[in-house]
C-alpha cells in the first residue's frame, strides 16, 4: 500500500512555515522593506492553488530585494504544474532569474557586470534555479495527465472485457436455446403424443388417468420450455418480459395437477412478499416432484403456518406403497431450495419420518405488517 499523501491545506501550511523559516534565516528584521516583501511572499503561498499567477507575482519582490527565494520558487513550481502556456512560464522564469540576479538597490548595479568569472557563474546558477521549478512542475503535470490516460485506458479495457464476456454469454445462451428446442422440446413432445395415445387406448381408468396427467404435464412443460427458449434467444438484444411468477394462490392448482393424493392446510396472512411466495411455491413443487419420483402411491400433506414472524412450510408424505423406478436426477433440486432460502434469510431441512415417510421443511422470516 502506497503511503498516504498529506491533504492540500496541510501541505500549504507546511510550505508557508518553511518559507517563513527561510525569511528568518536570510532577511534582516531591521530592513522593513525587505521584511515586508519576504513576509508577503511567504503568506501569498496560501493562494497558490487558486491563483497561481497572482501568487507568483506577489512572491517576486521577495526575490528582488531579499535572499529568501524559497517562496518564489514554490510559486513558480505551482504555476508550472497547473499551466500549459509555455511562453508565460518562460517569461516568469526569466523574471524570477532577473530579480534574483540583479542587485538591490539598483543604484549599486556594477558596470563591470558579466566581466568576471564569478558573475558568469552566479548568472548560470540563477538561471538554473529559475528553470528547475518550471521543469519539475511540467514533469508533475505530465505525470498527472499520464495517470489519467492510464485510468481511462484501463476503464476502456474493462468495458471491452465485459462486452466480450457478454458476447460469449449470448452465444452460449443461443446455443443452449437451440439444444433445448431441437432435443428437449422434441422429446417432451413425443412424451405428450405417446401419453395422448395411451389415454385414448388405455384399458382401465387408472391407466387413462395417469396418461392424462402425463400429457397435461408434458404440455405445460413444453409451454415453459418455449418461453425459456425465447428468453435465451432474446438475451443481449432487448429486455424480454417473463411469464407471471407463481404465488401462493397457485398452490391448490399445483397440488391438483401433481398426480398425488395431497391436501393443503394453510394459515397465511393476506400479503406476503413476492419472493417469499415464490420460495414457498417452488419448495412445495420440488417436494411433490420428489414424492412422485421416489414414493409412488404415497399421500402428502402440505402445511403452511405463520407464527411469531416466521413462515413455516412442511410437506410430509407417507411411506411408498410401490417400488420406485430408477429415474435420472441431477440432485440440484434441494440444493437450489437451500440457496433460495438462504438468500431470504431462511433454512431448509429434510429427513425421513418415523413411519417410513419423508418430510421437507422450509422456514422463512417474515416481517410483521
Amino acid at each position: 500500500m502506497s503511503p498516504r499523501r498529506p491533504s492540500g491545506p496541510v501541505l500549504d501550511a507546511v510550505l508557508v512555515l518553511v518559507s517563513l523559516a527561510d525569511v528568518w534565516v536570510h532577511v534582516d528584521v531591521g530592513a522593513r522593506l525587505a521584511t515586508a516583501c519576504a513576509l508577503l511572499g511567504a503568506l501569498a503561498l496560501t493562494l497558490r492553488r487558486r491563483l497561481p499567477l497572482a501568487t507568483f507575482l506577489l512572491t517576486l519582490p521577495s526575490a528582488l530585494v531579499t535572499d529568501a527565494s524559497l517562496a518564489p520558487m514554490a510559486a513558480l513550481y505551482t504555476l508550472s504544474s497547473l499551466s500549459r502556456r509555455r511562453l508565460l512560464l518562460a517569461a516568469c522564469a526569466l523574471a524570477f532569474a532577473a530579480s534574483d540576479f540583479m542587485p538591490w538597490p539598483w543604484s549599486s548595479l556594477r558596470v563591470t557586470a558579466f566581466t568576471r568569472a564569478d558573475d558568469l557563474f552566479y548568472l548560470s546558477y540563477t538561471l538554473a534555479t529559475a528553470t528547475a521549478p518550471v521543469f519539475l512542475g511540467q514533469l508533475v503535470q505530465a505525470r498527472r495527465e499520464l495517470s489519467l490516460r492510464i485510468a481511462e485506458i484501463s476503464e476502456a479495457r474493462e468495458q471491452e472485457r465485459l462486452l466480450t464476456a457478454q458476447s460469449v454469454l449470448a452465444k452460449e445462451r443461443a446455443q443452449l436455446a437451440r439444444e433445448m428446442h431441437d432435443v428437449v422440446s422434441h422429446q417432451v413432445s413425443l412424451i405428450a403424443v405417446q401419453a395422448g395415445a395411451l389415454q385414448v387406448g388405455g384399458r382401465d381408468a387408472e391407466t387413462r388417468q395417469a396418461a392424462a396427467t402425463i400429457r397435461r404435464l408434458s404440455v405445460q412443460t413444453l409451454d415453459e420450455l418455449r418461453h425459456m427458449v425465447s428468453v435465451l434467444r432474446a438475451s443481449g438484444s432487448r429486455p424480454t418480459e417473463l411469464t407471471p411468477q407463481p404465488s401462493l394462490g397457485d398452490l391448490q392448482r399445483l397440488i391438483d395437477v401433481s398426480g398425488i393424493e395431497a391436501k393443503l392446510e394453510t394459515d397465511l396472512p393476506e400479503d406476503l412478499p413476492p419472493a417469499v411466495q415464490r420460495a414457498v411455491y417452488r419448495t412445495v413443487q420440488e417436494a411433490l416432484t420428489n414424492v412422485r419420483k421416489h414414493a409412488p402411491g404415497a399421500t402428502a400433506t402440505v402445511r403452511i403456518q405463520h407464527r411469531d414472524g416466521a413462515l413455516r412450510t412442511t410437506v410430509t408424505n407417507t411411506a411408498p406403497t410401490r417400488l420406485a423406478l430408477a429415474l435420472p436426477s441431477a440432485h440440484h433440486g434441494l440444493a437450489g431450495l437451500r440457496q433460495r432460502a438462504e438468500l431470504l434469510g431462511g433454512t431448509v431441512a429434510c429427513g425421513q419420518t418415523a413411519d417410513g415417510g419423508y418430510e421437507l421443511r422450509l422456514e422463512l422470516p417474515v416481517d410483521p405488517n
